[in-house]
């Protein structure tokens, strides 16, 4: 029985992939990746490439499939690596494939990567804490699972001094309402990130009141931040939109 490898891709950049996921790649037998892993990360390895693409709102693999192919791998070779975007213990359901593969004998080993939300943070120069200011930070997403118990993640982010929504940019308008309807200020400031640390990335500084509008024309992986971190940003943001209307 081989040794199954879940592996943290990162957000994107080849580069900031560790050393431990490089070695990883390289020594696989077979890769089973998810659909927004980079092409330039995949050639690290040369060992088959299998693609179990799971993107919001599209067609996924269905997870117990996804299982069901890792324990096979397993049984075959010797190395067998299942490359997860960002970090797999950040919202990418490692928990299953861990469970699943412990349930029958397969030895399993979690590579950790570079989640969204800090490879945004490093890519705007702006921490998520701040001393005297910002204390925690909350990781959530809006998006609940066919059967699933309700999510608190309105709740875990009013409560929250910095906040990274995952997997939000399409529901940007319920976000919203949502947060202002709990009690979260409309004027609290906001980042929206696309692409963190990929050459094509973009981003945008408002408020919550304004963030359907932020989040239009936005299509790849994007994340919404929240918290008083962002205030300057956001401001100086307000100042050259305001300036740029006066200009016309």
């Amino acid at each position: 029985m081989g040794t199954v490898y879940l592996v943290g891709a990162g957000p994107g950049a080849a580069d900031l992939l560790t050393l431990r996921a490089a070695r990883a790649l390289a020594e696989a037998d077979v890769v089973f990746h998810d659909a927004l892993v980079p092409a330039e990360i995949l050639e690290l390895s040369a060992g088959k490439k299998v693609p179990v693409g799971k993107r919001s709102g599209r067609f996924a693999t269905a997870q117990h499939f996804i299982n069901k192919r890792l324990l096979d791998a397993a049984r075959e070779h010797r190395v067998v690596v299942r490359l997860k975007g960002g970090d797999p213990m950040i919202f990418g359901r490692a928990h299953e494939e861990i469970s699943y593969l412990l349930r029958h004998g397969v030895r399993v080993e979690v590579v950790p990567g570079v989640t969204a939300a800090l490879a945004a943070s490093a890519e705007l120069g702006i921490s998520l804490t701040r001393r005297g200011a910002a204390r925690t930070v909350a990781f959530v997403t809006p998006r609940v699972g066919q059967g699933e118990a309700p999510s608190s993640w309105v709740r875990t982010v009013v409560a929250a001094d910095t906040a990274a929504i995952y997997m939000g940019a399409g529901e940007s308008v319920g976000i919203a309402a949502a947060l202002i309807e709990a009690g979260l200020d409309a004027g609290t400031p906001v980042a929206v990130v696309e692409n963190a640390s990929l050459r094509n990335g973009k981003k945008k500084f408002g408020v919550l009141a304004d963030l359907p509008a932020l989040t239009d024309g936005f299509e790849g992986p994007t994340l919404i931040l929240l918290g008083e971190v962002f205030s300057e940003a956001a401001a100086a943001a307000l100042q050259a939109t305001t300036r740029t209307a006066r200009a016309r």
